[in-house]
């Protein structure tokens, strides 16, 4: 069996550690209780995220007993950004993003068995503190020229809003999360993105002094491309796991899209594919890059980790349907609606225009006498049919099932048209 730590190095999953030695040696010897935070400072969990599940899942498939921690108090305070101020959300706001993430988070873990996780929140412990246990118990321990190095802090310090003290105090929260889960469940090891490798740093330092006890953390890098830029934008903002937030659809175009430059690398990141596997793809990168069998494994695998087998398929399904190899007609509305949405649409009178009107009316045509051309010489389709007829009245039968009629200019130009209201 390969070395666990190896392997998520190979993977590229591990950026900034404590004594690896010391943390191979630990996680090699039995099982170890290990925890990742995440703030519901939105509904969703997004891309960034994702690669903190996926390293949590690794570790219990080793046999190791994961906690996540959703900040159901540290969400009230919000971690300092390196620009501008938080906004502070309403309490009843949070708690219901609390239970969103808890319901995400609980799809990538076991909760059942010898090493079953345990989701917790640290409102629990966080609530209790008074002013004075916050100040005399934990406060003493912080210095504040470590406080005032973090780059978070110090860049915020620079600018000219500057930090406020709610802010520049989430530091010692996540500190004390650490600790209490130290004492509550033996977490010896603190997992995170590497923009938190401060805040993990600080709760180590806090066990060490309280507890007189070395534990660890380690972090993953922050994902970019190839050429250095931020990784993780869709069209429609970011990356959200959530549906509702980001369709399934436009999720897995998102990473349908990835650039051969990147594609193995997030291969190693965002599946559980094997070494040998994921070798085979990169050579096909290599070798016949138009195939793009790199990037379509991907996309499905991260889309079935996300949401599901059944879920993957009619996204399949769609993507499939929607460029002639499949029955339109069995995709459910919102899948439609999703696969169709960036593409160029029109509106004509069901039951009076023609196809001539609706390749007009998509803007597939500049002109009806164009669109009589591409009608003539066998270009025009609709719903993925050949229309020969030049004055075929397109009629609410020819609807979809979200109401629209797909309408296409030869191999590769797809657009809708609506009904007109």
């Amino acid at each position: 069996m390969a070395d666990l730590i190896d392997d998520l190095q190979w993977r590229g999953l591990i950026r900034q550690h404590t004594d690896l030695d010391k943390l191979r040696k630990e996680l090699s010897s039995g099982p170890v209780t290990f925890y990742c935070g995440f703030d519901p400072t939105a509904p969703s969990l997004h891309h960034g995220h994702l690669v903190q599940l996926i390293l949590m899942r690794h570790l219990q498939l080793a046999g190791h007993r994961p906690l996540a921690l959703v900040g159901g108090a540290t969400g009230l305070i919000g971690d300092p950004r390196m620009s501008g101020e938080r906004t502070l959300q309403p309490r009843e706001v949070v708690a219901g993003w609390v239970e969103s993430l808890k319901e995400q988070i609980s799809r990538f873990l076991d909760f059942e068995g010898e090493n079953a996780a345990l989701m917790v929140n640290n409102l629990e412990w966080t609530s209790e503190l008074s002013a004075i246990d916050l100040l005399r118990d934990l406060g003493k321990f912080f210095r504040m020229g470590t406080m005032l190095s973090k780059d978070s802090v110090a860049r915020r310090l620079s600018s000219k809003e500057g930090i406020s003290y709610t802010e520049f105090s989430y530091q010692i929260l996540q500190a004390n999360d650490y600790l209490e889960l130290y004492r509550r469940y033996g977490c010896t090891l603190e997992t995170g993105g590497d923009d938190q490798w401060g805040n993990l740093v600080g709760g180590l330092d806090l066990i060490r002094k309280v507890e007189d006890v070395e534990v660890s953390v380690m972090t993953t890098p922050l994902i970019t491309k190839a050429d250095g830029t931020k990784f993780g934008k869709s069209e429609g903002g970011a990356v959200w796991l959530n549906p509702d937030m980001l369709s399934p659809y436009a999720f897995y175009q998102f990473w349908l899209n990835v650039d051969d430059a990147d594609v193995v690398r997030f291969l190693k990141v965002f599946t559980f594919l094997d070494r040998p596997e994921i070798e085979r793809l990169e050579k096909t990168v290599a070798d016949a890059p138009y195939k793009r069998e790199a990037q379509k494994t991907l996309a499905a695998e991260v889309t079935k980790l996300v949401h599901g087998e059944e879920t993957l398929q009619r996204v399949l399904e769609a993507t499939d349907a929607l460029w002639g190899g499949g029955d339109l007609k069995k995709i459910d509305p919102a899948t439609l609606s999703a696969a169709t949405a960036e593409l160029p649409s029109g509106k004509i009178v069901f039951g009076e225009a023609t196809i001539v009107d609706a390749l007009v009316a998509a803007g597939l045509e500049k002109g009806k006498r164009a669109a009589r051309t591409t009608v003539a010489s066998g270009g025009a389709y609709l719903n993925n049919e050949r229309v020969e007829n030049e004055d075929l009245i397109i009629s609410g039968e020819d609807a979809l099932a979200d109401g629209t009629v797909l309408i296409r200019k030869g191999r590769r130009n797809l657009a809708v048209v609506r009904p007109v209201q």
